[in-house]
């Protein structure tokens, strides 16, 4: 059975809109987009591309697919949305979502109408995945697995991803956020696409690229499914300085300086880590493969005041399940993290 036999048949059976753009080929005189003639600001005048052949070829060989398996959008949360969209209909399916996670998976559903069905990670924030595939029903479209999973920060063997996609093949998708990988060292689920139809990884630029204003991210799946999401995406997902500003970080010189900024981060993760263990206010800073901490304190709301009067901000996270007096603190520069630890220590002497 092809995996599209899970969308929804009329988004399987809609005429896509065909842009202006995706008529234009290579012509040279350019009159059927209504843009002005006249480069007013760096050739903006022009729309771009919906999906760059450049941009999605060298984001194919930085996940290890085929061009035809990526789809590029306004970060993670557009692909995210599409999928809802394109697999829920309003009101009959639903997707599973394992909190503490990435809040945006329930926001799309809410706003599609689907139905939300909470499996909870277990010991340790583990994913259970037994009593995940206990709560599978017909009405499930996709599952949503996040490594490493944000707000907790702890990494999902990929072995337990593999299990997921074979045993739910032909009943759902598994779609695996990997927006922090790069922070874990670990190997991506995308290696996973061949064997798995049903399977989806969501990347992007945003975090370890330095790309967050950008607005950059990519949805590696089978061909059919890309093929698919392209047909509800906007005509013009991308401007054009965001897709320069994605060709440049992906460089041979910027990928090397990303690389040595992710060391230099998981360096500082482990050092601020340390640092924080050692503070009387610290119940738990719990283990992160991601670019943050998530730190559990003994009166979290007062250290969120106080590092506020300090002009450092910090994500509270407490009204997770199992977060209880939880602040995420994302892993800043090394003024930001002495800063931040300043505060700290200030507020315990006080």
């Amino acid at each position: 059975m092809s995996v599209l036999a899970l969308a929804r048949p009329e988004i399987r059976d809609l005429l896509p809109y065909s842009s202006a753009r995706m008529e234009a080929g290579d012509a040279e005189v350019m009159l059927n987009a209504n843009e002005s003639p006249w480069p007013a600001q760096s050739r903006l005048n022009r729309y771009p591309e919906a999906q760059p052949p450049q941009l999605r070829a060298r984001l194919a060989a930085l996940y290890g697919v085929d061009s035809g398996q990526v789809l590029i959008g306004r970060g993670s949360d557009e692909a995210i949305d599409l999928l809802v969209r394109a697999f829920c209909r309003a009101g009959e399916d639903a997707i599973v979502v394992c909190p503490p996670t990435f809040g945006m998976y329930a926001v799309s559903a809410a706003v599609q109408g689907a139905a939300i069905v909470e499996v909870p990670l277990g010991v340790d924030f583990a994913l259970d995945t037994d009593a995940l595939l206990a709560r599978i029903t017909a009405r499930v479209k996709l599952v949503f697995v996040c490594t490493p999973n944000n707000p907790a920060g702890n990494l999902v063997p990929l072995h337990a991803i593999e299990r997921l996609a074979i045993e739910l093949s032909g009943r759902a998708l598994i779609v695996t956020d990997e927006a922090y990988l790069e922070f874990a060292g670990a190997p991506s689920a995308a290696s996973l696409l061949a064997a798995h139809d049903n399977l989806v990884v969501l990347r992007t630029l945003s975090k370890a690229h330095a790309l967050a204003g950008a607005r950059i991210g990519a949805m590696l799946a089978h061909a059919d499914i890309v093929d698919l999401l392209r047909r509800i995406l906007p005509a013009y997902p991308l401007p054009s300085p965001s897709i320069a500003a994605a060709l440049g970080a992906l460089t041979p010189a910027a990928l090397a300086a990303t690389r040595a900024r992710i060391a230099a981060t998981q360096i500082a993760r482990e050092a601020l880590a340390a640092d924080l263990r050692r503070l009387p206010s610290v119940v738990e800073v719990l283990p992160s493969a991601a670019n943050f901490l998530c730190v559990r304190f003994a009166e979290a709301v007062g250290i969120y005041r106080h590092l506020l009067r300090s002009n450092i901000v910090v994500r509270d996270v407490s009204r997770y399940p199992g977060l209880a007096g939880c602040l995420r603190i994302s892993i800043g520069n090394v003024d930001e993290n002495a800063r931040l630890l300043s505060a700290l220590r200030i507020r315990e002497a006080a």
